[in-house]
């Protein structure tokens, strides 16, 4: 074998089962990269789809990999089999405005008075 590869074949599985690639990425990428791709590949009828890069979480063997590290750093978190293809789970968080006002709705909801008389 010739040690350390210089690229890895990558899919990202998303959350309804679908796949964005594989496609070949050169291991000095950084994770924010990899966000980049899928956000510039985001199916377009697919609903929930992320905004910005923050949007996204990868993950890789149970573990989240950070916008900071390159793909060859995360190697130990990545299953990747030799010639293989690597897959990621991509996890797409809702905005916080949506959040927030999804929380409030709750506590709207949640809220029980009582009277005695």
């Amino acid at each position: 074998m010739s040690g350390v590869q210089d690229s890895l074949e990558i899919k990202f599985r998303l959350i309804d089962g679908s796949d964005i690639g594989p496609k070949s990425f050169p291991t000095a990428s950084s994770v924010a990269n990899l966000k980049e791709s899928i956000l510039s590949q985001w199916p377009k009828d697919k609903a929930n789809a992320p905004r910005t890069v923050k949007d996204i979480k990868l993950i890789s063997a149970g573990k989240i990999l950070e916008n900071n590290k390159t793909v060859g750093e995360c190697r130990n978190a990545l299953c990747d089999v030799p010639g293989g293809i690597t897959t990621m789970h991509v996890v797409v968080s809702q905005p916080p405005q949506e959040k927030e006002k999804k929380a409030t709705d709750e506590m709207k909801q949640n809220k029980c008075s009582c009277v005695i008389l």
